[in-house]
């Protein structure tokens, strides 16, 4: 059995090659029972918790289990995520994947398949909200599916922007990447709008996006909490990752549910009927498209299974 680093599977992922294996793999068979998420103490204001993530498809069977501890101090981390692969045809152990480096790669994939199946084919700028661990990836995916020419960064810390703006011209040369500060007129000029923040109050609003925009939200797993406001849910077509995840999860979502503004039956498609060819995806260059994104356990096996089919 295989053991893949961290620094492995950054070597051997790249784009759009995992946003192409995820948009196979959510157009086919796959099962995907409920993650499992343990709190592994039974005092209420210890949030420690142990949670697997189990899938399977016609290739591989595949575990990501993860560790929680939010109050860790250096030299540990506060997440810690190893990814179990096993053959589907017999059950044989093929690997053991670090999982946090994956989870990085696919989540930002997932945003690039959504790009690609929802944006307008000619979308140029692209706002990203957002200067954590998944900014870099996020540029980089969707980059990789749109003729982008202009990426601006926001965030509540500058230098964190301009950090990410460097970064960025270097692995992109041709595209122009530039910190802004002001979110409303961003939001007016861009084409894509992706926001990936820990925030827990609305930082689009629907009367800053101009029509034929793509947006996609990833930051936020609050029922009550949301990265945009109802105005945009209200004036847009919506997709989700996971009907199940959505109605859980999402407050961008169920905080209009609850304003009675928008129903679970107003969301156009999931996931899988996007990549499948059941749904109608954009239907002019003038409407506004919203993605939200949860996190679903068959973008780990699929990012964990081209890791292991490309290090052989």
């Amino acid at each position: 059995m295989k053991v893949i680093t961290a620094d492995q599977v950054h070597a051997t992922l790249s784009y759009p090659a995992l946003v192409d294996a995820l948009g196979t793999a959510y157009s086919g068979e796959f099962k995907m029972p409920p993650r499992q998420v343990f709190l592994l103490d039974d005092d209420e204001a210890n949030h420690d918790a142990f949670a697997v993530l189990p899938s399977w498809g016609d290739e591989f069977i595949g575990l990501k289990a993860f560790t929680y501890f939010p109050t860790a101090t250096a030299p540990h981390k506060s997440i810690y995520a190893q990814i179990l692969l096993f053959d589907r045809a017999h059950g044989t152990p093929l690997a053991l994947i670090d999982g946090a480096s994956v989870t990085y790669w696919r989540t930002a994939g997932i945003s690039g398949l959504a790009t690609r199946l929802l944006s307008r084919e000619d979308s140029e700028t692209m706002l990203l909200l957002g200067t954590g661990n998944l900014a870099s990836y996020i540029i980089r995916a969707n980059a990789s599916v749109r003729p982008l020419k202009k990426i601006m960064v926001w965030g509540r810390n500058q230098d964190k922007a301009a950090a990410v703006c460097a970064t960025a011209r270097q692995a992109l040369p041709g595209i122009e990447c530039l910190p802004v500060t002001d979110r409303e007129v961003a939001c007016s000029e861009a084409d894509i709008i992706v926001s990936a923040t820990g925030s827990h109050e609305p930082l689009v609003e629907g009367a800053w996006v101009k029509p034929g925009t793509h947006t996609d939200f990833i930051g936020n797993h609050h029922a009550t909490k949301r990265e945009c406001d109802t105005d945009l849910v209200s004036k847009s077509r919506v997709f989700v990752d996971s009907y199940t995840n959505a109605m859980k999860e999402a407050g961008e979502i169920l905080v209009p549910i609850s304003e009675g503004v928008f129903k679970k039956e107003d969301i156009v498609a999931e996931l899988a009927e996007m990549c499948n060819g059941s749904a109608t995806l954009r239907q002019s260059d003038d409407e506004i498209t919203l993605f939200k994104s949860i996190g679903m356990a068959l973008s780990d096996l699929v990012g964990g299974g081209l890791v292991y089919k490309m290090s052989r």
